[in-house]
């Protein structure tokens, strides 16, 4: 089975002391190489190097995230790994940079309310026939993987009653959400052919289906989830989306064709639910406790489980997660409680 490399794009909040977003994102980073300005001036993302294992992996965003923290604190910000704003206003300022400001232009007050914090984890592919076939693959998963990692359960002082406010969030832009089944890659060119012409794009980079193809580098990017609270929940779902691509390549075919509305009822169970309640698997339209639901996963990736050799590390994260609760779980517990639910996603240097 071939060991493909990975990496992570994560993006965090910058607040006031009162959790407020805090647009200071230009003077956080001016000094750190590996994070990048994002959509609002109160989002910035790191970028982690391409890694070969999961120690790696975590060993990186440990470090940066630390030093984030320490710069944002430099200029009176707490950092946040959360993935909606806690506090404050829904509309944010854009960031000064031309492409930004074209989507401010476009889309008006959906680009400004669009300063949420997700999670995109790319895996190596051997070029982009490859990366179509595996979207189909890990497609049947998504919703799964959303559930895993819910963590925006407030918003704007509210709780909104689900556990992944951001994904609701995400899908009102155009080329979003839950990805087409695709006969091929000429299929996907026609599809972004289709939407550049019809003015519903800027550019390929603007396809933001919760799997896709990268426009720039060798890889298939998986952007389903909210930004999770802890190092360790990155590195899991990391490692359990190569697992998926590996098997996708392992198997060669173009991937199972779903029910849409299958599909969609599994992603918004998710979105809502969190772990706390019933899923769906997608595969057989099977309600069932997210406990089951995650074991299928895990044992459909096995076989790449153990050739990384991350056996132990996948299932005593998937037992914490369903022990402990993800972040929408801890979030709400906090808030329900009248304590600080924002010092719990608090980045420290």
């Amino acid at each position: 089975m071939r060991v493909p490399s990975f990496g992570v794009e994560e993006e965090l909040l910058l607040v006031s002391a009162t959790g407020n977003p805090l647009p200071r994102s230009k003077a956080v980073v001016a000094d750190l190489p590996d994070v990048e300005l994002e959509l609002t001036r109160a989002m910035v993302e790191i970028n982690s190097p391409v890694c070969a294992t999961a120690a790696e992996l975590r060993g990186h965003l440990s470090d940066m995230r630390a030093k984030l923290a320490q710069a944002a604190a430099d200029e009176g910000a707490r950092l946040l790994a959360i993935a909606v704003p806690p506090q404050g206003d829904a509309a944010q300022p854009i960031t000064r940079k031309a492409r930004y400001q074209e989507l401010e232009q476009r889309w008006g007050l959906l680009a400004r309310e669009q300063g949420v914090c997700g999670c995109h984890v790319h895996v190596e592919v051997p070029d982009k026939q490859a990366a179509v076939r595996a979207s189909n693959h890990v497609r049947p998963w998504l919703p799964t993987l959303l559930a895993l990692t819910a963590n925006s359960p407030i918003y704007l002082g509210r709780d909104t009653g689900f556990a992944s406010w951001r994904w609701l969030m995400t899908t009102r832009w155009p080329c979003a959400g839950p990805p087409p089944y695709l006969e091929s890659l000429e299929h996907f060119d026609a599809l972004v052919s289709m939407h550049l012409a019809a003015g519903t794009l800027m550019d390929e980079q603007m396809v933001y289906w919760d799997i896709r193809p990268s426009s720039h580098l060798p890889t298939v990017e998986v952007r389903v989830s909210d930004v999770p609270l802890s190092v360790d929940e990155t590195v899991l779902l990391a490692t359990l989306i190569r697992a998926l691509v590996m098997t996708a390549l392992e198997d060669g075919g173009q991937g199972p064709r779903l029910e849409p509305e299958v599909l969609r009822a599994a992603y918004w169970l998710a979105a809502r639910d969190g772990l706390t309640a019933n899923g769906l698997d997608v595969r057989t339209a099977e309600p069932l406790p997210m406990a089951e639901v995650l074991q299928r996963l895990r044992r459909h990736v096995e076989p790449a489980l153990r050739e990384l050799d991350v056996v132990d590390l996948v299932d005593d994260g998937l037992r914490r997660a369903l022990t402990d609760g993800n972040g929408a779980v801890k979030q709400r517990k906090a808030f329900r409680e009248g304590g600080d639910f924002t010092a719990l996603t608090e980045v420290r240097p």
